[in-house]
């Protein structure tokens, strides 16, 4: 029973030695192959046998590898700051072009909702300007927008609404300031 246990317990330290002899073999293997001595965790594997009452092997795991980092939450990370709109003097003239043009509409185009209408389509439309009866009858008005709109408008304008009857439409080129939106001005 003695040399039993002698030759168990010989059994057991051989293992310990060649297991303490492996592990610094493999520290001694990554800090050559990598010339940096890194941080390492040795995770415990299943144990081999149990009725050898051996400990469990060990294998080396980098830190790195083992956790990872979670991502920032949304407030958090790093936006570009928005682009700041370009100085209108460094623009070019025709990046932005926009029409303004003077509009007299004669006939039967007052008491039938004619400036009301026009609000509407001219908003629609996303142009700048207003809208007004004169004392002779006809109504004026003053677009200004993308071109393609502004001749939208003119077109529209030569139609006018269901009851009115246009006779006239004169056009002009202008250069007085729109506002900003479109407005309905009182007569003059």
């Amino acid at each position: 029973m003695a040399s039993a246990l002698t030759q168990s317990t010989n059994s057991i330290l051989k293992s310990q030695i060649f297991r303490n002899h492996h592990r610094q073999t493999w520290k001694k293997a990554i800090t050559a192959k990598n010339d940096i001595p890194r941080k390492f965790t040795y995770l415990s594997l299943l144990p081999l046998s149990r009725h050898l009452h051996l400990r469990p092997h060990y294998l080396p795991i980098n830190h790195r590898n083992l956790l990872s980092i979670p991502p920032l939450p949304p407030l958090l990370r790093f936006r570009q700051p928005p682009l700041s709109p370009p100085m209108s003097s460094l623009t070019p003239p025709d990046s932005n072009p926009s029409k303004t043009v003077r509009v007299v509409v004669k006939g039967r185009v007052q008491g039938v909702f004619y400036r009301n209408w026009t609000v509407e389509n001219a908003t629609q439309l996303g142009l700048k300007g207003w809208v007004r009866n004169r004392r002779d009858g006809s109504v004026e008005a003053l677009f200004s927008g993308i071109p393609d709109k502004v001749q939208e408008m003119e077109q529209r304008c030569r139609r006018g609404p269901p009851d009115a009857m246009v006779t006239d439409l004169q056009v002009s080129a202008c250069s007085d300031d729109p506002g900003t939106g479109f407005q309905r001005k009182p007569t003059v």
